[in-house]
Formats: C-alpha cells, sequence, structure tokens
C-alpha cells in the first residue's frame, strides 16, 4: 500500500498531500481542523489501516499542502477532498472531520455525494449565522483588533482542559502559530460566513448517514467547556433539528481533540459506524444498479 505523497488531483488543482495505508472496506478519509495537519490522526491511522483503506490529508496551507491564501476556503477544501476520493477511486467512503475539517467534510459529500457512505463529525459546531458576509466581517474586525497571533493563541489554548496535557496542549498550540497569518486571517472568517451560508443545507440535504461526536461547546461567555453525557447544545439542537436520525454521541472528560485525548473510545464509535454505513452503501448500490443482494 502506498504510504504517502502527493496528489495532482487535476491540471487545474493544486498538489495535496495525503497519506495513504492498509486496504478494505470503506476506506475511512479524515480531514484535520483549522491551523492542524493530518498528524492529529495518527491513533486512527495506525488502529483502522490493519482492516481498511485510510486517507488523511493536509488542506491547502496546512502541513504539507502549499497554498495562497486566496484559495483557502471551506468550498475550496471540499472541492479537493472530493477531487482526491475521485483520483484515489474511492467509493462509499466515510469521511471524518474534526472541527473545521467537519464544514470541510460536508462540503465534500454535497460535491460528492455518489463517493460517501458516511460522515463523521468530531466536535464540530456552527459559529457564524445570519447574514454570511456580515459574519465574515465582523470575525475580520475581530482579529484586526486583537492580532491574528493573540486570536490564534487564545483561540488553541481554551481547546484544551487540565486533564488534556500539558504536553499534547503545547504540541498543538506550538503548532497552530506556524500557520502563516495571511491564511489564517483570511481561513478563519471564511469557515465563519461558511457556516452561515451553508450549514443548515449542507445538514438538511445530507443523504449519507451521520454521526456526530461531541465532547466540548463554546458556551454564551465564549468559553469552551466540557459537556455531560446528557448534556445538549445549540449545535446539537441544530443537528437534531435538520438531521434527525444521526447519531449523537457525547464524550466526558476530554478537550476539543477527542481523537488524540480518547482515541480508544473514539476509534470504536468509528468503527462501529462504518461497518453500519459499508452494509446500507452496498444495499443502495444494489437497488441503483438493479441487482439484488444474495441472502
Amino acid at each position: 500500500a502506498q504510504a504517502g505523497g502527493r496528489a495532482t488531483l487535476s491540471e487545474a488543482r493544486a498538489p495535496i498531500w495525503y497519506e495513504r495505508a492498509g486496504t478494505g472496506s470503506p476506506p475511512l478519509v479524515f480531514v484535520h481542523g483549522f491551523a492542524c495537519s493530518h498528524a492529529d490522526w495518527r491513533p486512527q491511522l495506525d488502529h483502522f489501516a490493519a482492516t481498511r483503506t485510510v486517507v488523511a490529508c493536509d488542506l491547502r496551507g496546512h502541513g504539507e499542502t502549499p497554498g495562497d491564501p486566496a484559495d483557502c476556503s471551506i468550498e475550496t477544501y471540499g472541492a479537493d477532498v472530493a477531487a482526491l476520493l475521485a483520483a484515489l477511486d474511492l467509493r462509499g467512503a466515510v469521511l471524518i472531520g474534526h472541527s473545521l475539517g467537519c464544514r470541510v467534510v460536508l462540503q465534500a459529500a454535497l460535491d460528492a455525494p455518489e463517493r460517501v457512505a458516511g460522515v463523521v463529525l468530531i466536535d464540530g459546531s456552527r459559529i457564524g449565522m445570519g447574514d454570511p458576509e456580515t459574519a465574515g466581517r465582523v470575525m475580520r474586525e475581530q482579529i484586526r483588533a486583537t492580532g491574528y497571533g493573540a486570536f490564534a493563541r487564545r483561540l488553541f489554548e481554551e481547546m484544551f482542559l487540565p486533564s488534556s496535557g500539558v504536553m499534547l496542549k503545547n504540541s498543538i498550540v506550538e503548532r497552530a502559530l506556524e500557520l502563516p497569518a495571511p491564511i489564517g486571517t483570511a481561513l478563519f472568517p471564511r469557515m465563519v460566513a461558511w457556516d452561515a451560508a451553508n450549514m443548515e443545507r449542507a445538514l438538511a440535504t445530507l443523504s449519507a448517514p451521520l454521526l456526530v461526536v461531541q465532547s466540548t461547546n463554546v458556551n454564551a461567555q465564549r468559553v469552551r467547556v466540557a459537556l455531560s453525557a446528557d448534556e445538549s447544545t445549540p449545535w446539537l439542537d441544530l443537528v437534531r433539528r435538520l438531521a434527525p436520525n444521526t447519531r449523537i454521541e457525547i464524550l466526558t472528560g476530554v478537550g476539543h481533540f477527542p481523537q488524540l485525548e480518547a482515541p480508544e473510545e473514539v476509534n470504536r464509535l468509528v468503527g462501529d459506524f462504518a461497518s453500519v454505513c459499508a452494509a446500507t452503501f452496498m444495499l443502495g448500490s444494489a437497488s441503483q444498479s438493479g441487482s439484488a443482494p444474495l441472502a
């Protein structure tokens, strides 16, 4: 199996760095968050490569993938992931996104629904509401007022709990600060604007099964807090309203990176969900082709 490499998705698209390992269905495609990289999925890649095809990419401007600030948006990232599915000929894929990556996999599922068997959103949210242009502009002004470096440091330092571990927190905060300021300053407001313009449509029109794994919430005071097992949030309420068949799992006692802080639990949830998605996708494909599955 190919361990990693650069994929030139088409003449019109930039090279996207990705890591690929393992064989088996359904393929699992992992998409990282803002100012992060494919490395955030190492516990999942190592675990699932024994039984399934796994792919993790670096979005434009992140990790090993170059990027121009003008090209860093949820729309472009979603198109890149959809193009990666086509370039690698992945069918019946389960797309797993974290944080900003939740928006990217929803956009990719809109762009290439025929290749997607399921979607997993790990500690997602909706930040932008109302008029998209206004939402983006307000966020740009907030970043400009504080300075991007201070904005990014505070954003990431508040993603962790005391139990998260100092080494994990420091490594992720310091890596986040390596994202070039022009990219971060352009991308984060665009993500907020995408939330306002597209989040509800993306959830309401998603045809594939959806799993939401939630560990934190940013409360009304703009402070990130851990969730209790029976707690809901405006984000979870939105998911329940627009995608009522969604499976929602709350992980308690961990911060914003549950795939790193509670990898065994995340792996179990993703693995169980992927197995169900594979069976559902096969049945759907059989019915569309006019053939019946064997009893």
